[in-house]
């Protein structure tokens, strides 16, 4: 794969740009639950094993809740993603954020989180400069549905919206459901592993892969190891 000024990169946020499974994923698991304890009248048990039920059916709690629940996004996204004094907790390089000024071509952040998430991590990071434009999940509704990755038929209209041929296209994501739907449109697909300690979070749980699958162009530790490819 030649990089150049052509190449157009969309960057996954937690586990790709920084360390969510230390820094976020337990008190976000916390705050979903306390949400369905709340809003649907459910015990702690019954609303924690419905949160890893409808994430591992639809790679998002929230479609499980607003399908069949009549949940509001913009609510759930608010009270969920609140997490009070969450910049203290994150982390980056200064290695990775160098690797990203660095990087030719543009850059976007590809993001099943709400945008006022986004925008917080990244100022604390340092690298909201990097970036064009943040792309998170309120701008992934199609046809009145949230259709957040790994659906690849938002990946075409987020290509075809910002006029992109998916040639030029590189997902970077510790996810590996969201590269084979990315590769499904014709991008390329970049695991991030510097991240994969212990158990996974989300759809793969208990899942180890030892090899890079085939759909998957190359797998990386570090941001900087982007320049080699």
């Amino acid at each position: 794969m030649a990089i150049s000024s052509r190449t157009v990169w969309f960057f996954d946020l937690d586990n790709t740009l920084h360390d969510a499974s230390r820094a976020v994923f337990g008190r976000l698991d916390v705050a979903i639950t306390d949400y369905i304890v709340r809003e649907l009248a459910l015990d702690r048990d019954a609303a924690d094993a419905l949160r890893q039920h409808y994430w591992r059916r639809y790679g998002a709690t929230l479609l499980g809740l607003e399908r069949h629940h009549a949940v509001r996004a913009a609510h759930y996204l608010e009270d969920t993603h609140r997490l009070e004094g969450l910049e203290a907790s994150l982390r980056a390089s200064r290695r990775d954020r160098a690797a990203l000024a660095r990087l030719p071509g543009r850059k976007f952040v590809l993001t099943n989180a709400p945008a006022h998430y986004a925008r917080r991590v990244l100022e604390k990071l340092r690298m909201t400069q990097h970036f064009e434009a943040v792309i998170a999940i309120e701008g992934m509704r199609m046809f009145g549905a949230l259709r957040p990755k790994p659906d690849a038929r938002m990946l075409r209209f987020v290509l075809a919206r910002l006029k992109l041929p998916a040639a030029r296209c590189v997902l970077v994501e510790d996810t590996l459901a969201h590269q084979r739907a990315a590769r499904r449109v014709g991008m390329r697909a970049v695991w991030m592993q510097a991240y994969l300690r212990g158990p996974r979070h989300g759809p793969e749980v208990g899942v180890h892969h030892a090899r890079r699958p085939a759909y998957v162009y190359a797998r990386i530790d570090s941001l900087h190891a982007l320049r080699r490819l």
